[in-house]
């Protein structure tokens, strides 16, 4: 048996608002691919929480964040403006699994079947939560969000307010922290905000006029007329032991390891110096966003000169590039297509800049002493094929307790198949040659 339970709802903060940058380009993404690209968990509870607790913390969520009290109304144009209900009713679904099956499976296939359907972003609110429950036990709770809404920073911040939250206590008793989208939304189209967004655009502009346009080659299908779009998943404990050992001797953390790495792979693959790529940048490190729970990520951009030097030094530079191109990677995006049109415009040539390293870790890694140094390498694994994809390429390291997983999806006109494989083969072996060699091996050769 399934049921639904009405949950109400209220908060402060109502009103119309336009969306701010970072919920604009999540928009843009979400129209390119025909996905909400939904935000999923699923999390066992053996019987820690009842039904009850689930429906309060589906108050809390909805009644604190205004974001998560937020709707899309379009204009003839289709262009959205978000509203933002003071109250309303939202529905935790119950999930009733027979004794016979297994209820972690049955939360997998819901969570599959919420995160593939797209949200209405009229008229849904952007939070799905359901409880499975079996032998009259809550084994697991079901978690979908419109990533208009929510990104993984501001999940981390909802986990720690709902941590410290006092169930004896109102839910507004303590207001949240972050500022409201409509708010920043507001401030991003004052004359403030335009000055923020004009001297970002033009770095963008300065190295969008200087790169060379090409970033893969000639394009070159695969040739056994396979799908154009696919994705490919790559664990390797190894390559968190050496990225962690290099990390160590250059004095930062593995992201400016993985980024130079990254960046070695990919000339080697493509035979194109230096590299020109997008980085997504968590834009938490401003005044006023740590606390937001909205997406405030942007794409920065970035250019890696790693041909013949140390890899060592390659991973000095990419810190240094890091730093200035997520400096800028806070910006109107409506600005930001007109301004790449221009530019495209003017040197008469398409600048390819599909190609993009989504770094979503948030910043905890484990002990060195936790890894062992005979860590096995990874194995290159292909996925179901991509119905859609709006990117060349896109490489995505996502946290693990042991290893690296990379997530990499292409444009098999860019990078065929055997090429990706090539790619990520590459990028881990660079860096356990740095980590066994010391800081005199070579980026590249």
């Amino acid at each position: 048996m399934n049921d639904r339970i009405v949950v109400p709802f209220a908060g402060p903060g109502s009103g119309t608002g336009g969306l701010t940058w970072g919920q604009r380009q999540i928009w843009d993404a979400m129209v390119a691919t025909d996905t909400s690209q939904s935000l999923r968990a699923v999390v066992p509870l053996d019987g820690a929480k009842t039904v009850d607790d689930l429906a309060g913390e589906l108050r809390f969520f909805l009644s604190r964040y205004s974001s998560m009290r937020s709707r899309l109304v379009f204009d003839e144009q289709g262009r959205p403006t978000q509203v933002v209900a003071g109250s309303g009713q939202a529905e935790l679904f119950v999930l009733d699994v027979p004794d016979a099956d297994d209820p972690a499976r049955a939360a997998e296939e819901l969570a599959d079947r919420w995160e593939g359907t797209k949200f209405d972003y009229e008229n849904e609110w952007p939070m799905r939560l359901a409880a499975v429950r079996h032998g009259g036990t809550v084994t697991h709770v079901v978690v979908v969000l419109n990533h208009l809404a929510a990104d993984a920073g501001g999940v981390a911040v909802m986990m720690e307010d709902l941590s410290a939250w006092d169930r004896t206590a109102d839910v507004q008793a303590k207001p949240p922290a972050g500022v409201p989208a409509t708010g920043l939304a507001d401030w991003q189209d004052s004359p403030g905000g335009q000055r923020q967004s004009d001297s970002a655009l033009r770095y963008w502009e300065r190295l969008l006029r200087a790169a060379e346009p090409e970033r893969f080659g000639p394009v070159v299908p695969d040739a056994d007329d396979g799908p154009r779009y696919r994705q490919l998943t790559f664990r390797s404990p190894a390559l968190l032991a050496a990225a962690r050992t290099v990390a160590a001797r250059t004095g930062g953390g593995t992201a400016p390891v993985l980024l130079a790495a990254y960046a070695v792979a990919l000339a080697r693959t493509t035979g194109v110096h230096p590299v020109l790529t997008q980085t997504i940048v968590s834009n938490r490190f401003r005044p006023g966003l740590a606390a937001a729970i909205h997406p405030v990520s942007q794409n920065g951009l970035l250019q890696l000169d790693v041909a013949e030097v140390p890899f060592d030094v390659a991973v000095e530079r990419a810190a240094r590039a890091s730093v200035l191109g997520s400096k800028h990677a806070y910006y109107d995006p409506v600005q930001w297509e007109a301004l790449k049109q221009r530019v495209d415009r003017e040197r008469g040539v398409v600048v390819d800049i599909g190609c993009v390293l989504n770094d979503r870790r948030l910043g905890s890694e484990p002990d060195q002493d936790a890894i062992e140094p005979s860590s096995a390498p990874g194995t290159p694994v292909w996925g179901e094929p991509l119905p859609l994809f709006n990117e060349r390429l896109m490489v995505t390291v996502d946290e693990a307790p042991d290893a690296i997983e990379l997530l990499v999806e292409v444009d098999t006109h860019a990078m065929t198949a055997p090429m990706v494989e090539s790619f990520v083969l590459a990028l881990e072996s660079v860096v356990l040659d740095a980590a066994r060699a010391g800081e005199g091996v070579r980026a590249t050769s």
